[in-house]
């Protein structure tokens, strides 16, 4: 958020210029994190994602408004352009990621991009989970008015229309800067997305499974 709208990759030299609340929000504590660790009274690392995906993640525009649907052969609903290059970071790679940050001295002091597969437009991202999944895509997207309307009925809905330009053009986070320091190597979105889709498989087994009385 912290970096507002974009026309190129995103890379950790790029200032915060956000004109949105939650990006100017994360610019002003990024940089309040960074002075305070400058001045020594606090040691700090700011490890940054795109929007994330995985095991456990249902608060997520790649969450539960999209994987339960896939799995029920319904529509996936997706924000903004199915068409746009978007990063998507594996929450297991960015957690990887941050503990390294935090084991690491001299990663200190300073911004680092998780590195993520390849983009993929939201079109992409959806068919190849419903491909894994077994099922045929069926895509869907919200509209910006779309989104202002389920936002009366959906909490997360609600904050996305001052992040809408985040869906509309490309959308890239470049990771290469932490892999030439730290190396590693991100997981393939086939893979992050099998683990996604059984983890979503057992959850719906967990809520459909009638719950046992005493007696």
């Amino acid at each position: 958020y912290a970096y507002g709208p974009v026309d190129r990759p995103m890379t950790e030299e790029m200032p915060g210029a956000a004109t949105t609340k939650k990006g100017r929000l994360r610019a002003q504590l990024a940089a309040t994190l960074l002075a305070a660790h400058q001045a020594g009274s606090v040691r700090a690392v700011i490890g940054r994602g795109s929007d994330y995906f995985g095991p456990g993640v249902a608060n997520s525009v790649a969450g539960e408004r999209v994987f339960p649907a896939i799995l029920a052969g319904k529509k996936a609903m997706w924000v903004g352009s199915l068409d746009q290059p978007h990063t998507m970071t594996y929450v297991d790679d960015f957690a990887r990621v941050l503990i390294t940050l935090g084991e690491r001295p001299e990663a200190q002091g300073q911004v680092w991009h998780a590195p993520a597969a390849e983009p993929l437009t939201g079109r992409q991202f959806l068919t190849l989970a419903s491909e894994l999944a077994g099922q045929p895509p069926r895509l869907g997207a919200y509209s910006p008015l779309l989104i202002r309307l389920a936002g009366l009925f959906d909490p997360v809905l609600r904050e996305l229309p001052e992040l809408a330009y985040e869906f509309t053009a490309p959308f890239i986070l470049d990771g290469s800067r932490y892999q030439a320091t730290f190396g590693g190597t991100p997981t393939p979105h086939c893979d992050a997305l099998r683990a996604t889709i059984a983890w979503y498989a057992v959850r719906a087994d967990q809520r459909a499974a009638p719950a046992l009385s005493p007696g």
